[in-house]
């Protein structure tokens, strides 16, 4: 596994799993539990250790079948990153909703603990106090955002001591919204941005787009392993794509191998 720096004392892989769709997608699915469980653990067990989730996924069941999936393995070793809804941003919500995480988790803390999307009402002054709080109490380690503009940051980042280590936001060679501002920003603050949706919900999964299917060819890899490297190899950028099968895990991991040339960063960021 290849890692940044998420803080001066902590790294992060540049690659971890999402779980949006694992026990459905938004009520909660039973029906394919055992299947979910095994993937979670045959990626850790492959080097994925990072996953992501959220108390929102199908109705907190996807905290629940991490929490079942990590059980065996040394938690100290994991890095778990969950979200609070927008809904939940009242200042004894976060600290509930925290909790509540906690329990499906069946863990003691939370390494990442993100705002899944910025509500406006919210009174960030409070919001960032919950947080703070979290943190005095060890329920957390970290904060971050999701889908934060820069000023939406800079507003939340002015409201604690702590530093907000991650804005994690919707980008990938078909969505490049980030780069108008973010990434920049994310750069020159040393903020991690995590890319969720990095292969666009299945749409670069190759048979598409040609450039990207010849680029795959010339390094011998599929164009998702393509579409995943040109992500991680900018500076502050991880990914998190979705996996439930083991196939999909390994061809995942075999994004770790080989780096672009520039040559064909910059093709891939014109023909995009």
């Amino acid at each position: 596994m290849e890692y940044k720096d998420l803080t001066e004392n902590q790294k992060i892989p540049v690659l971890g799993l999402g779980t949006w769709g694992i026990g459905s997608g938004t009520g909660a699915d039973y029906s394919q539990d055992e299947k979910h469980v095994d993937a979670i653990i045959y990626a850790f067990h492959k080097g994925i250790t990072h996953i992501d989730t959220a108390e929102i996924y199908s109705a907190g069941r996807s905290e629940e079948l991490v929490g079942e999936a990590i059980k065996k393995f040394d938690r100290e070793k994991l890095l778990i990153t969950t979200k609070v809804s927008p809904q939940h941003l009242e200042h004894d919500q976060i600290l509930s909703s925290a909790e509540n995480s906690l329990k499906r988790l069946k863990t003691d803390y939370i390494d990442l603990y993100l705002i899944h999307w910025p509500n406006l009402a919210a009174d960030m002054k409070k919001v960032m106090a919950a947080f703070d709080k979290l943190i005095k109490e060890k329920l957390i380690r970290f904060v971050g955002v999701s889908n934060f503009s820069v000023d939406q940051f800079r507003q939340a980042q002015q409201h604690t001591s702590n530093k907000i280590v991650t804005n994690q936001v919707h980008y990938n060679l078909l969505h490049r919204e980030p780069e108008q501002e973010l990434l920049d920003f994310c750069q020159e603050e040393k903020v991690i941005l995590t890319a969720y949706s990095p292969l666009a919900e299945g749409k670069l999964v190759g048979g598409k787009f040609p450039v990207l299917d010849k680029v795959a060819t010339k390094y011998g890899k599929t164009p998702v392993q393509v579409a995943l490297r040109w992500l991680i190899e900018k500076p502050q950028v991880i990914a998190i794509p979705k996996s439930s099968s083991r196939d999909h895990i390994d061809e995942i991991l075999g994004t770790l191998v080989r780096n672009l040339e520039k040559e064909d960063e910059e093709l891939l960021d014109k023909s995009f």
